[in-house]
């Protein structure tokens, strides 16, 4: 694909920037003839962030940790999702006002929906580990699917040790945790296995916010 004055740029902004947007939009883009370009970009000021995409005609981008929720006051228009998770992942521009939404939130819901359809009664306690912006997008969905949860804070992240027979679901950064055996485990980290299929729906999400299409590449 040749870059011109015609290509729209997405990326994302994040604290500390990753590649796994990077390789997903930019196959998919090119897999299915749209002309565009995804980058990711480390930031400490998701303001300053947002001046520099409306400066360089970004498109569209997403919102990483820890700017899910602080950025939501620059929002110009936002759904009923990114109202009740306070919590937005994803924005759109058009005609430099910026559209806001949570595909965290549709990736999320669908994943627990079917993981929930499948597993034993008696593993139906889930435990979040956190309680920023993706834990409270998870707290929302266990509402809505009548799932019982707890939450795990740093406060007493010691009491990780006595859960057993339960599910987990880390919606923090922190990469080494030692569960009990008995537990089943999600974990929001998306160079893990189930961090990987959650990344995969949010992100085929974003790619039709983005394109206004439906990603028939591989990536899929």
């Amino acid at each position: 694909m040749i870059i011109n004055t015609d290509t729209n740029l997405f990326g994302s902004f994040s604290k500390k920037a990753g590649n796994v947007g990077c390789l997903f939009f930019n196959t998919a883009f090119k897999e299915n003839n749209i002309n565009a370009i995804y980058k990711s970009f480390s930031v400490v000021n998701i303001h300053d962030a947002i001046d520099a995409a409306k400066c360089l005609k970004f498109s569209g981008f997403a919102v990483s940790m820890p700017f899910k929720t602080e950025i939501i006051q620059y929002l110009d228009e936002y759904n009923d999702i990114v109202k009740k998770t306070n919590s937005c992942n994803t924005v759109i521009i058009i005609d430099s006002k910026l559209m806001g939404y949570n595909t965290d939130y549709m990736a999320v819901k669908s994943y627990l929906s079917d993981y929930f359809s499948t597993i034993t009664l008696d593993k139906k306690t889930l435990y979040i580990l956190g309680n920023g912006s993706y834990s409270g997008t998870v707290q929302v969905c266990c509402d809505e699917l009548d799932i019982k949860f707890k939450i795990i804070t740093r406060k007493i992240w010691s009491d990780i040790d006595s859960i057993r027979n339960s599910i987990v679901f880390n919606c923090t950064p922190v990469e080494q945790i030692n569960l009990d055996s008995s537990n089943n485990y999600i974990n929001c980290i998306n160079t893990s296995e189930t961090g990987s299929v959650l990344a995969k729906k949010q992100s085929t999400i974003q790619y039709e916010l983005y394109t206004k299409t439906t990603n028939t590449s591989q990536t899929s």
